[in-house]
C-alpha cells in the first residue's frame, strides 16, 4: 500500500521554488525561507505566480512528486508532468473504453451516483444531529429528491440526460447547504465559482483544488491518463478523468471538512477579503489554517466499505484508482464506487 508521506504547500505568493542537491529550496526575494529533502514529500502545491526552476521541475519528475501551480484563490493553473511510465495496455483499454458510448456512460452513471448519495449521507447526518424544527422539513424533502435523482442516474439513457441528474441533484443539495451551517457568520445562497463571490464558495473552491491534485496524481500512479475521463469530455489541460472521480469524493472528503471548519469556527470572516476580478480569497494565514486541518483530515482512519480494511482517509484517491484499473482490466466484475455514512 502506498505511504502517506506530505505534502509541501507553498502559500506564499511571492515565492520560487528552487533544487539544491536533493532538497526542495523556497526562497522570496532572494533569500532562503524553507527547504526539505525531496524524498519526504510526495507532492507540491503552489499557490504562487513566482513558479519553479527547470531543475525542480525534473526532480520532481524523476522521483514521482506532483508539483501544481494554482491561483491564489485554489483555482488551478496547471500541473508540471514527466515522461509518461503508465501501463500502456491500461491507458489503450481505458481510450478505447472513453470512446465507447455505453461503457463510458455505464462508469459515469456509478460515479454520479456514488455523488449523489455521499451528498445525501451529509443531510442525513444533519438531520439526525442538528436539524432542527424550521430546517427539518426542507433537509427531509432534499433528501428525498436526492434518493430519486441517485436510483434515476443509475439508468440514465445518456450523458446528456446524466449531466441534467446531476445538476437538479446539485441543485437541491446546495439549496439546503445554508441549513447546513450553524456559525451564521457565514451565509450561503448558492453554489458560484470563478471567481467564488462569497467567503462559502472561496473554501469549497481551495478545497476542490486540493482534492483534484490528490486525485490526479493517484490516477498517474496507477498508470491512468487523468486527461482522458468517462463523463467530462476532452479539453486541453482539463483532467476530465480527474474530474470524474472527484464527484464520488466531493462530499466526503471536502465538503465535510468545509461545514466542520466553519461550525467550529476554525474559519471566520477576518479570514477573507474581496479582490473584484479574483473574487473572494482567503488570507495567507486562513490557508495555512485550512491546510492544516485538510492534512490532519487525510490521516483519520475509516474502514473502506469495498476492501474490509482500515485505511487513511488520505489513501481514498489511490484506492478508487487501483479499483478503476482493476475494473478496466476486467480484475473485477464492475467499480466500486466509494460511498460511506
Amino acid at each position: 500500500m502506498r505511504k502517506l508521506l506530505n505534502t509541501l504547500y507553498v502559500t506564499t505568493e511571492d515565492a520560487y521554488l528552487t533544487k539544491d542537491g536533493e532538497n526542495v529550496v523556497i526562497r522570496k526575494e532572494d533569500a532562503e525561507i524553507f527547504r526539505i529533502p525531496i524524498h519526504n514529500i510526495e507532492d507540491i502545491v503552489c499557490f504562487s505566480y513566482c513558479g519553479a526552476s527547470p531543475a525542480l521541475m525534473h526532480l520532481c519528475s524523476e522521483r514521482g512528486v506532483g508539483l501544481s501551480f494554482n491561483s491564489a484563490n485554489g483555482r488551478f493553473l496547471s500541473r508540471v508532468s514527466g515522461a509518461v511510465r503508465g501501463n500502456v495496455l491500461l491507458r489503450r483499454t481505458q481510450y478505447r473504453i472513453a470512446d465507447d458510448r455505453e461503457k463510458s456512460l455505464h462508469i459515469a452513471r456509478i460515479m454520479i451516483g456514488g455523488k449523489i448519495a455521499n451528498s445525501r449521507n451529509i443531510v442525513e447526518r444533519v438531520i439526525r444531529d442538528h436539524a432542527t424544527e424550521s430546517t427539518i422539513t426542507r433537509l427531509r424533502e432534499a433528501s428525498e429528491i436526492l434518493n430519486i435523482r441517485r436510483r434515476q442516474a443509475l439508468i440514465a439513457h445518456s450523458a446528456d440526460e446524466l449531466r441534467g441528474i446531476e445538476g437538479d441533484a446539485a441543485t437541491s443539495y446546495f439549496g439546503v447547504f445554508d441549513t447546513m451551517i450553524r456559525n451564521k457568520v457565514f451565509s450561503f445562497t448558492g453554489r458560484n465559482r470563478r471567481p467564488p463571490k462569497d467567503n462559502v464558495n472561496a473554501l469549497l473552491s481551495f478545497i476542490y483544488t486540493l482534492l483534484a491534485h490528490d486525485v490526479c496524481s493517484a490516477l498517474e500512479s496507477v498508470g491512468l491518463d487523468p486527461y482522458v475521463g468517462f463523463l467530462h469530455t476532452d479539453r486541453p489541460g482539463r483532467a476530465s478523468l480527474a474530474l470524474d472521480m472527484m464527484e464520488e469524493l466531493r462530499c466526503y472528503l471536502a465538503d465535510r471538512l468545509v461545514l466542520s471548519l466553519i461550525n467550529r469556527k476554525q474559519v471566520n470572516e477576518s479570514d477573507f477579503k474581496s479582490h473584484l476580478e479574483k473574487g473572494v480569497i482567503m488570507t495567507d494565514q486562513a490557508r495555512k489554517e485550512v491546510l492544516t486541518a485538510w492534512q490532519k483530515r487525510k490521516k483519520e482512519i475509516i474502514s473502506h466499505p469495498f476492501l474490509g480494511e482500515k485505511v487513511s482517509i488520505g489513501l481514498l484517491p489511490y484506492i478508487q484508482a487501483m479499483l478503476l484499473a482493476r475494473f478496466l482490466r476486467n480484475d473485477l466484475d464492475d467499480y466500486p464506487v466509494f460511498v460511506l455514512k
